[in-house]
């Protein structure tokens, strides 16, 4: 059986370092917002290329965090719009409306499956303060396209890059670098992924950041001195730890990705499947690679027949969700399509050749 993914041989690989971590962590007696927290917000900040970094409990919480400290800036209020992709996983969606903001759902390009940035322009009204772009699947949305309008249409530029950890933008500058803020999760399933739970935000922003690391924790500016009324979304000393040891692998993984990527795009031959686009550019880490493929139920059932494990992101698409039940009357063909033909193939670091090669041999024969 080629399993979609298994979290512990991939993280296996580290676990002698795992283990002395731990054992520092254990001995330290310093359990909350300690070394390693700051040493991972200093080493993120630097891989990143920005000049902050906040370590926070998960990708929700950063994004929300976000909205919240625009909110003290007197940037955003209750009410206000943000521009965001219709396709994206739901979470993207619930921190805009959590933060009593109101979600503007955008068709995405049907070929890279991003926001579309014509689409961007057409939903711009005067209660527009933001757009929400998701670097979905591992590649960066059109960066030049939305930074232009954002700065003609005076709007913040706010990155969801949970999915694309260590993409790197034709300038150089990488996720979490190309807008106002960017938000990361460290799920266990993520390029750069955690042993539980786990987010950051990136910005270049100092006054964003210094409100961000006060929300995070409750608020506060000491002990007992609260400036604002915060939350608790602080990122685990363990979990810090931990993502410390794995980010020095991360290009080498993503690399690997890439190139099992390009390999499928190669040897995968079958007018029955629709492969995704890569320019075989840095832009693009393939978190998940995406086909498209009619009937995919009968295409998964082969698959599994074949010891092939496939899976889809995502099923649903979120305005049809009986949690934003209000916009299910949205006409939106483009992302209820998408939703209705992609599936996911393995991909990550610990794939063997033999494994896709007959992964690829596999769908050719379907």
């Amino acid at each position: 059986m080629i399993n979609f993914l298994d979290l512990h041989k991939i993280n296996k690989r580290f676990e002698d370092e795992f283990q002395k971590q731990f054992a520092l962590f254990l001995n330290s007696g310093s359990y909350i917002l300690g070394t390693q927290v700051l040493n991972f917000e200093k080493d993120f900040a630097e891989y990143c290329g920005t000049k902050y970094c906040v370590g926070v409990s998960n990708g929700l919480d950063a994004l929300m965090l976000i909205f919240e400290a625009y909110k003290i800036l007197g940037d955003i209020k209750e009410g206000d719009e943000v521009i965001l992709p219709a396709n994206t996983y739901i979470a993207t969606i619930l921190a805009v409306v959590n933060s009593g903001l109101k979600p503007i759902f955008v068709e995405p390009n049907a070929q890279t499956f991003n926001i579309e940035p014509e689409e961007i322009i057409k939903n711009i009204s005067n209660n527009t303060k933001a757009i929400l772009g998701v670097h979905l699947y591992g590649q960066l949305y059109d960066v030049a396209e939305l930074e232009e309008i954002a700065k003609s249409y005076n709007l913040l530029l706010i990155e969801d890059a949970a999915q694309a950890q260590g993409a790197v933008y034709k300038d150089g500058r990488k996720s979490g670098n190309v807008s106002n803020a960017g938000a990361f999760s460290f799920y266990p399933t993520k390029n750069l992924g955690a042993l539980g739970d786990a987010g950051a935000v990136t910005t270049n922003n100092n006054s964003l950041f210094e409100i961000i690391s006060k929300l995070k924790n409750y608020g506060r500016v000491s002990t007992y001195e609260t400036d604002y009324k915060g939350y608790n979304c602080r990122l685990d000393e363990i979990q810090a730890a931990f993502l410390s040891v794995k980010l020095k692998h991360l290009d080498s993984d993503n690399l690997k990705r890439q190139e099992i990527a390009t390999f499928y795009l190669n040897a995968i031959k079958n007018s029955k499947i629709k492969l995704p686009f890569f320019s075989e550019a840095q832009d693009h880490v393939f978190h998940q690679f995406i086909i498209e493929v009619e009937h995919r139920e009968a295409f998964m059932a082969y698959m599994k027949a074949n010891n092939i494990e496939v899976s889809i992101h995502y099923p649903r698409a979120p305005h049809k969700q009986k949690a934003l039940r209000e916009y299910k009357t949205k006409v939106l063909p483009i992302t209820e399509r998408i939703h209705d033909v992609v599936v996911s193939l393995p991909i990550n670091p610990i794939l063997t050749q033999q494994e896709i090669t007959i992964i690829a041999e596999v769908i050719n024969k379907y």
